[in-house]
């Protein structure tokens, strides 16, 4: 192997361990949330582009947010590697390369606060060209993640900000599409991806790292309540973000097609409720991390539907 192999593999591997401060993998799928609400919000496509604005600075914003996490957690994610090991039971989509690089040493928290300033700066710059209401929201999810973090030792209601936080996405989607939303009709998205954040994503994440928080005495629902609450919390969780979806979709303006309703059921059931059922049969790790994974598809699922919905109603 040449030098010049040699100097590309190392640049290479530099710029995964970018990626994974970013969770890259999870801020790709995320991209389908603000899409998946501008796309059944106006039932078309928005103009090209809107969509490749959007789409941009949706990516540099949960690119700039992810990073902003592991910056804010440095202290609290290191102690935790030294208590664990950066090990992980089971596949999870957010360490896919590597686990808190930063507090690996694999990165510095210089390097670290670089890479989340640029990717935030431009998710700024894009969210203002698209509405500068939706800088406004992007400055507000800043806060909120931040506080998340910080409530880790504090308080099991910051999952109640995680759910927050992964609405503003979808909310900044629609006023860039709609200068005037509907009160009522966004007050049902937002109960629909709160949940599903709630259920699909934060508390089973906190289930899988139980044993860590525990040594950490972090203040989380499973380290709260304990394994079988956070389960049938997960589960009820999910269960209303399905009905929600459902009655968002019902109360759209215009004809909603039955096979909309069919594919958005189906979704849910497959991707939410069927490995939520699973986990309350067995709470462990490795399920937790099955149900994250799983739910983690669930807005891409939900856009593939609605665009083919669009597109066969379009021809």
């Amino acid at each position: 192997m040449n030098s010049t192999s040699v100097q590309n593999q190392t640049t290479l591997s530099y710029l995964k361990l970018f990626l994974a401060l970013s969770r890259t993998t999870h801020a790709l799928l995320d991209i389908a949330t603000p899409c998946l609400a501008a796309l059944v919000w106006i039932n078309t496509f928005p103009p090209l582009g809107i969509m490749v604005l959007g789409i941009g600075t949706a990516l540099s914003g949960y690119l700039a947010v992810y990073a902003l996490n592991d910056i804010v957690d440095f202290r609290l994610d290191t102690i935790k590697l030294q208590q664990a090991g950066s090990s992980s039971a089971g596949f999870d989509l957010d360490t896919l390369y590597a686990r808190h690089p930063m507090a690996q040493g694999l990165l510095s928290l210089r390097e670290g606060i670089m890479w989340a300033a640029a990717w935030g700066v431009a998710a700024l710059a894009g969210a203002f060209l698209l509405n500068p209401a939706c800088a406004f929201i992007f400055m507000v999810s800043l806060v909120l993640e931040t506080a998340y973090c910080l409530l880790l030792q504090v308080s099991h209601l910051r999952t109640m900000v995680s759910g927050m936080v992964k609405t503003m996405g979808a909310l900044a989607a629609v006023l860039a599409v709609d200068q005037a939303p509907d009160i009522y009709l966004l007050l049902l998205l937002f109960l629909w991806l709160f949940f599903w954040e709630i259920g699909g994503q934060n508390i089973p994440n906190d289930l899988a790292d139980l044993d860590e928080d525990l040594a950490l005495k972090a203040k989380t629902i499973p380290a709260r309540f304990g394994r079988h609450a956070a389960g049938m919390l997960i589960m009820a969780a999910l269960i209303m973000s399905v009905a929600a979806g459902l009655l968002f979709l019902a109360v759209l303006p215009g004809d909603t097609r039955f096979i909309l309703f069919i594919g958005a059921l189906a979704a849910g059931l497959y991707l939410l409720i069927l490995p939520a059922w699973k986990l309350l049969k067995d709470l462990g790790r490795a399920q937790a991390a099955v149900l994250f994974n799983r739910a983690s598809y669930y807005p891409l699922a939900m856009l593939v539907i609605i665009s083919i919905d669009i597109i066969f109603v379009i021809g």
